[in-house]
């Protein structure tokens, strides 16, 4: 009985270790699995750090590929724009130099029409300053003034060509109008040392009369002997009315004056 109780606790004992046995060897197989899945889970998370490093240099990559082809874009439409610029610079040359032609064409054309357009013009001025001179006496003052200014224009480089024929053809119009027109105005009668102030009637280029103020005396301008005639009281009514038509302040009428040849 005895020797069975010690059995038991024998047995007892030995289920005992065996179990302290397999506690042991389970807490180091947990040991080992511990330390396994630590070294697994350490190896993992480098993994996962490569595989971010990685994935951030390709995205690094992809962010400078990205800039560069956007450079690469602009480069190649600044390029671009510069052909484009110099194709029109080009032409714009080509279209500066065809101008610089075209003027020197012009102007040699112009230097040819002045070698025979001044000398004609210089004739024209002077025709007018001797019909000036010769003429009825009329505005000579603003008439002889005309021809100077005339003259001294011809000797300007700044006023053109054709602007200075215009200006020798507007005057021989005007001296072309005077032989059309009746005009009254107020000037000064040289006669022997004497300036007087009368009032002149020109009727076209036909007759120059004049008439003093006080209406007492008046003359004519004899062109044969060129020299003033003084006229008689007959022509007193037809000067006083030439000078109101004239002036128009009264309606035309028939004006008698002398103009048979020996007296004009």
């Amino acid at each position: 009985m005895n020797k069975i109780k010690q059995i038991k606790r024998g047995n007892r004992m030995n289920k005992k270790l065996a179990t302290g046995l397999m506690l042991l060897l389970s807490f180091q197989i947990l040991a080992n699995d511990k330390a396994k899945l630590g070294r697994d889970i350490k190896e993992q998370l480098n993994s996962e750090k490569i595989t971010q490093d990685s994935q951030a240099k390709v995205d690094t990559l992809d962010i400078e590929t990205q800039k560069l082809l956007d450079e690469y874009k602009r480069t190649l439409q600044k390029i671009e724009n510069t052909q484009i610029y110099n194709a029109q610079l080009e032409k714009l040359i080509q279209n500066q130099v065809d101008e610089q032609e075209s003027l020197k064409n012009q102007i040699a054309s112009i230097k040819e029409t002045n070698e025979g357009v001044v000398p004609f013009m210089l004739e024209m001025l002077a025709t007018l300053d001797k019909m000036v001179e010769n003429d009825t006496p009329f505005l000579p003052i603003e008439r002889k003034k005309r021809v100077a200014d005339l003259k001294e224009m011809m000797n300007r480089a700044d006023v053109s060509t054709s602007e200075k024929f215009r200006r020798i053809l507007e005057a021989y119009q005007v001296e072309n109008e005077y032989g059309r027109t009746l005009e009254a105005y107020r000037g000064k009668l040289t006669t022997g040392k004497k300036d007087i102030t009368v009032d002149f009637l020109r009727v076209g280029r036909l007759a120059l009369a004049y008439q003093t103020l006080d209406q007492k005396k008046q003359g004519v301008w004899d062109k044969t002997a060129k020299k003033w005639v003084e006229l008689d009281d007959d022509y007193r009514r037809s000067i006083t009315t030439g000078l109101k038509v004239a002036r128009k302040q009264t309606a035309p009428e028939l004006l008698t004056l002398p103009l048979k040849k020996e007296t004009l």
